[in-house]
């Protein structure tokens, strides 16, 4: 939650101001809590507005009785374009965490992507995962040995593609998590075996002094201060050098980065020759008041097409939802939230329920409005509202 040891802060002229949330989150263990909430956190309504301007056209007299939902990613044949959006410390949410979804990822013959700020390890989620396809998600720290550690550990797992994300150096403000002090590294889940079966990291805490097991929280802080949400920021000459490192290790396996929500910053993706990216403003939790990935997705599809494997997340909700998204010019559709909140009612059974009632929706949808295969899916099947509408419809309900 931003390093407190960072070297950078030497060189400003004023206080790190962002590591009083990191005390805020801290104290916490000592029963101190901030005394209000101060914000209310507006970019996932912009996502889901996104959403209401786009309005599915139904296609009659279609002839949808041999239709199918399979697509291919990454060179995987899949049963769908949607997958599993990597989201940290499953653990809190149930007991099996990470494990039951990649499980279920299998069985549905869907893409899993595990977050590098798991719970469980790259191997025991691997395993739960069989013969599933697989990607991993970077937080890439500034400990070079460190990366190219969770890296080579991803690989040898068969995790076979590597998401770098490029949006969250550290966590944004979020409101609701500051005023109730929701933050699981500083508490009871600690750095998680994905952290704890690193034998660089282990190095690392050895030469600390920190023993996770007598000091669980310190170790905690550790793992997520210095590796994961560390507040020092990354740039493209990272990226290029990260780049490298997967392909060395993977054999020329593919590397994206998730986050990107500029045209500027698609462009430069396909100019130094990243495989993919994922259009994404992380649920709408980094910068407040920021642009819809949605409407950040038209406009990157615009500028670089097809010349980049263009996938997207963010705000997500239903079927249709991810139908827009196909339409606006995505090839893949990551799930996150809806899953998270399947798993926590249920465990394995609730994301199995979840996933396949997605799955027959998104089905019957093909069919009610006329599509036969993923590729029809284009604009055409969209009447698109002008970007104002929701403003009009804001200010009406004033």
């Amino acid at each position: 939650m931003s390093d407190p040891n960072n070297p950078n802060i030497k060189s400003r002229t004023t206080p790190q101001w962002s590591l009083y949330r990191r005390e805020a989150f801290w104290n916490t263990n000592s029963g101190q809590f901030p005394p209000f909430n101060t914000g209310l956190s507006w970019t996932h309504l912009a996502n889901r507005q996104a959403f209401y301007r786009h309005r599915i056209i139904p296609r009659t007299l279609v002839d949808t009785n041999i239709r199918d939902t399979a697509t291919e990613i990454f060179g995987h044949k899949v049963s769908a374009p949607i997958g599993f959006a990597p989201i940290g410390i499953n653990r809190i949410y149930h007991a099996t965490g990470e494990l039951s979804v990649a499980k279920v990822a299998e069985e549905l013959n869907l893409p899993y992507c595990l977050s590098s700020a798991g719970s469980y390890s790259i191997e025991d989620v691997g395993k739960a995962n069989g013969n599933g396809p697989r990607f991993f998600q970077l937080y890439q720290s500034h400990d070079d040995e460190l990366a190219i550690s969770m890296m080579q550990r991803a690989w040898d797992s068969c995790f076979d593609a590597c998401m770098l994300t490029t949006d969250t150096w550290s966590l944004g403000w979020r409101h609701n998590d500051v005023f109730t002090g929701n933050y699981a590294f500083y508490h009871e889940h600690g750095a998680g075996d994905i952290a704890l079966q690193d034998p660089v990291f282990l190095k690392r805490l050895k030469e600390a002094g920190i023993d996770p097991k007598k000091n669980p929280k310190e170790a905690g802080a550790k793992w997520i201060d210095e590796n994961i949400w560390h507040g020092r920021a990354h740039t493209w000459d990272k990226v290029k050098w990260t780049t490298a490192q997967w392909k060395r290790i993977s054999g020329g396996r593919p590397f994206c980065l998730k986050g990107i929500q500029s045209v500027e910053a698609a462009r430069k993706c396909v100019e130094i020759g990243i495989d993919g990216i994922v259009v994404t403003n992380h649920a709408g939790r980094q910068v407040d008041g920021a642009i819809a990935s949605l409407d950040a997705l038209k406009k990157i599809v615009d500028a670089v097409g097809d010349s980049i494997y263009i996938m997207f997340d963010s705000g997500v909700r239903t079927p249709a939802d991810a139908f827009k998204a196909l339409a606006l010019g995505a090839k893949f559709v990551f799930l996150g939230r809806l899953w998270v909140w399947a798993l926590s009612i249920a465990g394995e059974h609730g994301v199995r329920h979840l996933t396949k009632s997605f799955l027959a929706e998104f089905d019957l949808l093909m069919e009610e409005a006329g599509f036969q295969s993923i590729d029809q899916i284009d604009r055409s099947a969209l009447d698109s509202l002008p970007n104002t509408s929701n403003l009009i419809a804001e200010y009406a309900c004033i």
